[in-house]
């Protein structure tokens, strides 16, 4: 009768799931003081937007777990999580006042902390979010509901993203995509900043999420509720959106910038900008780097004469 329902990933444990329809959706909201203050889209709206899709969740199945981490500029932390709101019978209109009083009380204290420790950082510009904090946050979570037992919801995670990418952050986030991949956790991304952002463009690709940067604001709920509302299992008989092409330009690890290209220590496949004479991660001992103008001599002189 189990057997139906259990499932081996690519680490080879097996795991099963109580119903296909049943999620657990973790929500990454990103909470970026420096990017609200000039976005188009009003922090307050977006919130609306938000709590209105997250009610739809729970209400689409009485079993779905919603957890929410706030991600600020310096810290990330847990906001809500349905599985620890009491059930009240006396609340109307579902679980909406809870949900509301809750997560809007743990977003007050959360975002206050967040800016004390936001003054003694002069950003230039608009700052990034603390996104590989969040993900490895989310995927703690869902690594703990999998040694809950043998039946658990299909685990997935949402990122609400407008803060440009950091790419001191290009190690750890890939680490934890990587993580996710593993444990078949698809993380989708929808992305409301101007620009897209090439981290959550890999996250999506490589673990099987989807990717929606929306192009009208003002209907966010719509498109919430049409992509990212879906089950896991439900989204095999749609037609969901797809991202034109994904940016796999990596950074290097010197000066944590965007490169085309670089030099990988072919021992940790550490990244650099720049030819170093020893890598600053593992510490091997590199060779003199040769230019092409210096390899056709080489070339020229190794020539046999006819």
């Amino acid at each position: 009768m189990f057997k139906s329902l259990m499932k081996a990933p690519g680490n080879g444990t097996k795991r099963s799931h109580g119903t296909n329809d049943v999620s657990l959706l973790v929500v990454l909201l990103d909470t970026n003081p420096f990017f609200w203050s000039t976005a188009s889209l009003p922090f307050s709206k977006f919130l609306s937007h938000v709590l209105a899709f997250l009610n739809s969740i729970l209400l689409i199945n009485q079993l779905n777990q919603v957890v929410v981490i706030a991600t600020g500029c310096n810290s990330c932390n847990f906001i809500f999580d349905s599985s620890s709101v009491p059930a009240n019978p006396n609340l109307e209109n579902g679980r909406m006042p809870a949900l509301c009083s809750n997560l809007l009380q743990k977003l007050e204290e959360f975002v206050t902390g967040d800016e004390k420790l936001s003054k003694e950082v002069l950003a230039a510009g608009i700052g990034s979010s603390l996104l590989s904090g969040s993900l490895s946050m989310a995927l703690c979570y869902i690594q703990r509901v999998f040694r809950t037992g043998p039946l658990h919801p299909q685990p997935r995670i949402l990122c609400l993203q407008g803060s440009p990418d950091g790419p001191e952050q290009y190690v750890a986030v890939m680490n934890a995509i990587f993580s996710a991949q593993r444990s078949m956790v698809p993380i989708d991304s929808c992305v409301i900043g101007a620009q897209h952002s090439a981290f959550l463009q890999q996250a999506s690709y490589i673990t099987g999420g989807v990717y929606l940067k929306p192009q009208q604001l003002d209907g966010l709920f719509q498109y919430l509720s049409t992509v990212f509302a879906t089950d896991l299992h439900s989204r095999r008989f749609l037609q969901l959106p797809k991202p034109a092409g994904v940016d796999f330009r990596a950074s290097c690890f010197c000066h944590k910038n965007t490169i085309d290209m670089g030099y990988i220590c072919s021992v940790c496949l550490s990244i650099f900008c720049k030819h170093h004479k020893k890598c600053s991660t593992c510490g091997s001992v590199f060779g003199q780097a040769q230019s092409d103008g210096n390899s056709a001599t080489d070339r020229k002189r190794k020539t046999p004469e006819t």
